[in-house]
């Protein structure tokens, strides 16, 4: 796996705390969080995204497709939030719930069985 320098480190650890913070305060009304959300979307999607994976392990393309999948459907999650929050489209309730949900659930899964297998596959050589 390509590793990230200190700046693209930071927009990835600012965009994951931007994205909590946001979608924490989504539920209470602010009309800032929305924002706060689609900004950390973009700096955590777009850093996980530039991150890739160049051998040959099938498991680690898998859960790195995963996780791709994941990163999208966080960039997903803020188009339903932006439905909801200016009224047009087709979410108007909490769609971006459940896609939220879908999405952290697969960048979870992701984030503990891909170092676990790149340490297998160290172990192997």
């Amino acid at each position: 796996m390509k590793q990230l320098d200190r700046i693209q480190n930071t927009i990835f650890i600012c965009g994951a705390v931007l994205l909590l913070i946001g979608a924490a305060t989504y539920i209470s009304g602010w009309q800032l969080s929305f924002y706060l959300y689609a900004v950390g979307a973009c700096a955590f999607s777009g850093m996980q995204l530039f991150v890739g994976y160049d051998g040959d392990n099938l498991i680690v393309k898998r859960l790195r497709f995963q996780q791709v999948i994941g990163a999208l459907l966080l960039l997903c999650t803020a188009v339903l939030m932006a439905m909801q929050s200016f009224n047009f489209g087709f979410a108007r309730r909490n769609e971006w719930m459940v896609c939220l949900a879908i999405a952290s659930v697969l960048e979870l899964y992701t984030a503990f069985r891909i170092p676990s297998e790149l340490e297998r596959e160290k172990k192997k050589e």
